[in-house]
């Protein structure tokens, strides 16, 4: 009897949660569901890099890329909640339950938030040889020519498909999507004109627009860029409630202990305090959130809404889940 009782406590010790005074004991794992390269990715490397320093253990970065993140998210959605898988995800984590019917998971259910980090605009580009100088120009040149000219995005659902649908239904074209495997190989091939239009974030762009090897025409935010300062807001360029941004949020599966999310948020808010961090992010005009929103109620909160708005905003635009 004693040695099935102690066989029962060693049972019960090897699968109890892990407790904050243990956490973290090795590597941790931030999975980006993107391929490498990306704005998503390089922001998560240096997140990671200085969570590393606040919790004793190396973070690390791996890229699960592949069906517009669903595989990536799926990975961690279905991992232990122990505090070494994690996610860092953007706007298309909270587009995926009305974009995909055969899903595995729920953005509000199936994870665990632990904050938001950062948000960075979005911008309208074109190849170099578009004969538009500005907005209303370019508009009127893809009416003329909508049969022929293309929009590149990363795939169903990705940021760039969720801001290149913003702007084709607002301006009442139809337009031939391409999709690429990430924005970068899509900017690629934009400077060699072999794709005539896209909508990325300002951290991807911003180098090239300032070069001339693109045109810009337009940020989706209410307020001009301090990094483009030329560059006109959509509303301000003759297109109201353009407005989109990729923002990017830390979380973990469903059930992590409580005392492991506080210190994984603390870390989180902690990086984002790192005055190296914040001055490379203005470089590529990308805003760190307030310290209400690097929480986990902050990002359940924001969750919730983000997943409430891109419901209402796809559904009125008739796009059919698949």
């Amino acid at each position: 009897m004693r040695w099935l009782n102690l066989v029962g406590l060693l049972v019960a010790i090897a699968t109890c949660p892990v407790v904050a005074g243990d956490y973290p004991s090795h590597t941790i794992t931030i999975v980006v569901p993107n391929p490498p390269g990306g704005p998503s990715d390089l922001f998560a490397r240096w997140i990671g890099s200085l969570m590393s320093k606040e919790l004793g253990q190396q973070v690390i970065v791996e890229n699960v890329g592949g069906a517009s993140g669903t595989i990536g998210t799926s990975r961690v959605a279905q991992a232990e909640p122990d505090g070494y898988t994690l996610l860092m995800h953007n706007v298309t984590f909270a587009a995926a339950p009305t974009l995909y019917k055969k899903r595995t998971y729920d953005p509000v259910a199936d994870f665990d938030p632990i904050g938001l980090a950062t948000e960075t605009p979005q911008v309208i580009v074109a190849k170099k040889a578009t004969p538009a100088t500005d907005l209303r120009e370019l508009i009127a040149y893809i009416k003329s020519n909508q049969q022929t000219i293309n929009l590149a995005d990363a795939g169903r659902g990705s940021a760039s498909y969720l801001c290149n649908l913003f702007f084709e239904r607002t301006i009442g074209v139809s337009l031939t999507a391409i999709p690429y495997r990430g924005m970068n190989p899509a900017l690629n091939d934009l400077l060699a004109g072999r794709v005539d239009l896209m909508c990325d974030q300002v951290a991807n762009t911003a180098q090239q627009i300032k070069a001339g090897n693109i045109n810009a025409y337009c940020v989706a935010t209410p307020e001009k860029l301090d990094q483009l300062p030329s560059l006109p807001t959509c509303e301000e360029a003759g297109i109201p409630h353009l407005e989109t941004s990729v923002w990017l949020a830390l979380l973990g599966p469903r059930g992590m202990p409580q005392e492991v999310v506080s210190k994984l948020a603390f870390a989180l808010r902690q990086a984002l305090h790192n005055p190296a961090l914040a001055q490379q992010l203005a470089q590529l005009s990308t805003a760190i959130v307030s310290d209400d929103l690097a929480t986990p109620e902050g990002l359940r909160a924001f969750l919730k809404r983000e997943v409430d708005k891109w419901r209402g905003t796809l559904n009125a635009m008739q796009v059919a889940p698949e």
